[in-house]
């Protein structure tokens, strides 16, 4: 018995359907140069002041703190394009270049949302700690409903991330369907 031939189209346009992810996977390519720019921009911006003998331990922490942020986020959004557009969309045919990721096609959506909450609440932890810097070597007073729901939305990410890994522990103690 052959299928109808409506069934047939329909599967096929929803299959094809997945390439209308592709646009916003080329939107985090251009969100990624943004990263870079703004990466570039802390480094002109602090290099001077580094230079001049006027920056104090803080502010090279500080800075250190920023890039490893935008980095942070880079990798993120790297992932995402990655692991997204292989999984949604289309496998990557880059042959066995030998720049290629050793995780890349093979990181599945579960995977994918652990390195994504990784991700997440090292940035979390990172802006934590730089607000808790800025506000400590300025010698100003501590903004301690700022700091409050720092912690709180870190805090938040961190159980999250261990509900999340709990609930694919216990998916993969149930039998595959």
């Amino acid at each position: 018995m052959t299928k109808p031939l409506l069934e047939t189209v329909l599967e096929r346009g929803l299959f094809a359907s997945r390439w209308l992810m592709a646009p916003m996977y080329v939107g985090l390519v251009l969100a990624l140069i943004a990263l870079i720019m703004i990466f570039g921009q802390e480094l002109v911006h602090a290099v001077p002041v580094m230079l001049s003998g006027h920056a104090k331990a803080e502010d090279a922490i500080l800075l250190a703190l920023s890039l490893i942020d935008l980095s942070l986020a880079g990798n993120l959004v790297l992932i995402v394009i990655f692991s997204g557009y292989e999984n949604f969309v289309s496998k990557l045919d880059i042959g066995e270049h030998a720049d290629r990721p050793s995780w890349m096609g093979k990181v599945d959506f579960s995977g994918l949302k652990m390195k994504l909450v990784a991700s997440i609440v090292a940035i979390s932890a990172i802006a934590l700690l730089k607000a808790f810097l800025e506000t400590a070597g300025a010698g100003a007073p501590v903004d301690g409903t700022k700091l409050l729901w720092l912690v709180v939305v870190h805090l938040t990410f961190v159980v999250s991330g261990v509900l999340l890994a709990l609930m694919d522990w216990l998916a993969s103690l149930t039998d595959k369907h």
